[in-house]
């Protein structure tokens, strides 16, 4: 079983999740073709930076409210029927927006509303399918199916985004968001073709408040687990929304179109993917401390460079390098973690950290769009990606100071 585990790509040896995770690729590349086209309909309609950075927010906003009742409801039903649930509620909103947008009534609040619903969905799915792994997979194969996993998510990343400008360029909007509508069919059918055994009964767990309460003090107690959460609080904050922002450089600074803003996604999805594979092909890094320190400066530098930047192909290479090192610290970053954390207390601490990963980003979206408005996008995105420099070097000198993942 050792040397099974120790193969690359070692899950995809199991029939589920090679279903479900091919299934996922397509899923996913429709997702972010999906929102390629939302944030070029919300800047078509408003000009706007403070509006994409609404969207954004609205997209990603629930996670911050609704991920622990996914939890919670992971913790009490089989996790697949809460996944085909999902799944095929999913379908319905992109079909609305592709509709309204074809019509010609959609709003821009139509599309907020939109993404919102989105937002929801995704947020109740979320923790189910991150705790549905094990049960496809098994312990053995559980972090090789991780990095798996993250690979699909950014390979569909930058495979989604060139997509979609080309699709938008030639047919138009509505048809991203009916490809996204479709995209969810295979995921569906996967999980209706898997054949489970061995599934844990499922088992009554703690109140919501008290768990969150217990977990809370333990990365509090933990002064290297909570430097850790504290960067990638920053990160989500400064840092990630970045990605929100890219039709106005597309538009505005570099002047290259929906098909240079589906370029500049896929650049950093490209980077992403590429840190994915690196970390699924390896059984561990050597020295993680040098790995992380290295990804926290680099991530905030290549975001610098990238605001300052009146070059296409500069931006992409500095977009790609973003991608590369927010995936590398973040990987690391996970697994440090979860390697210093009791098995008692190991969701609720990774509740935490999805938390602060996903639930800050809209918070960062809505207040860099507000400034931007006044300041203008560029040196917006500079002086917020100066804040994550700030952080990521704090952070190295916390790394060298005794923090030895």
């Amino acid at each position: 079983m050792k040397q099974q585990n120790r193969k690359p790509f070692s899950a995809l040896y199991v029939k589920n999740f090679r279903l479900f995770w091919l299934a996922q690729v397509l899923s996913l590349s429709g997702t972010w073709m999906h929102h390629v086209a939302q944030g070029w309909l919300i800047y078509s309609l408003t000009q706007s930076p403070f509006y994409l950075g609404l969207g954004g927010a609205a997209l990603t906003l629930p996670i911050l409210f609704f991920s622990i009742f996914g939890g919670f409801l992971a913790d009490r039903y089989p996790k697949r029927s809460i996944l085909l649930i999902t799944q095929s509620v999913s379908m319905v909103p992109p079909l609305l927006l592709g509709l309204l947008t074809e019509t010609g009534v959609v709003t821009v609040w139509h599309a907020i509303g939109i993404a919102f619903l989105i937002g929801t969905i995704n947020a109740i799915d979320m923790p189910v399918r991150q705790s549905f792994l094990i049960e496809m997979v098994g312990r053995g194969n559980l972090l090789n199916a991780i990095a798996l996993s993250s690979a699909a998510f950014n390979g569909a990343r930058m495979i989604g985004p060139l997509i979609a400008g080309v699709a938008i360029a030639k047919i138009g909007l509505p048809a991203c968001f009916y490809i996204n509508a479709v995209s969810f069919l295979p995921v569906i059918m996967a999980l209706r073709a898997m054949v489970l055994k061995g599934i844990q009964p499922i088992k009554t767990s703690r109140g919501l408040l008290e768990s969150l309460r217990e977990g809370g003090r333990f990365i509090i107690k933990n002064r290297d687990i909570l430097g850790i959460i504290t960067t990638i609080l920053i990160f989500s904050l400064f840092g990630m929304p970045y990605s929100q922002f890219l039709p106005v450089f597309a538009d505005r600074v570099l002047s290259i179109g929906a098909q240079g803003l589906g370029m500049l996604m896929s650049s950093a999805g490209m980077g992403a993917f590429t840190a994915a594979m690196m970390i699924a092909l390896r059984s561990d890094i050597r020295n993680k401390a040098r790995y992380m320190g290295v990804s926290a400066i680099l991530f905030p530098l290549s975001l610098i460079i990238f605001s300052l930047s009146r070059t296409a192909t500069v931006s992409y290479v500095m977009l790609f390098l973003a991608g590369w090192s927010i995936v590398s610290f973040l990987a690391n970053a996970n697994s440090t973690i979860q390697l210093r954390v009791d098995d008692s207390l190991r969701g609720r601490v990774m509740s935490v950290y999805s938390m602060v990963f996903l639930g800050m980003a809209p918070i960062g979206s809505a207040l860099i769009g507000s400034v931007a408005d006044i300041l203008g996008t560029p040196v917006t995105i500079t002086v917020a990606a100066s804040v994550t420099l700030i952080a990521g070097l704090l952070f190295v000198k916390r790394l060298f100071s005794g923090l030895t993942p």
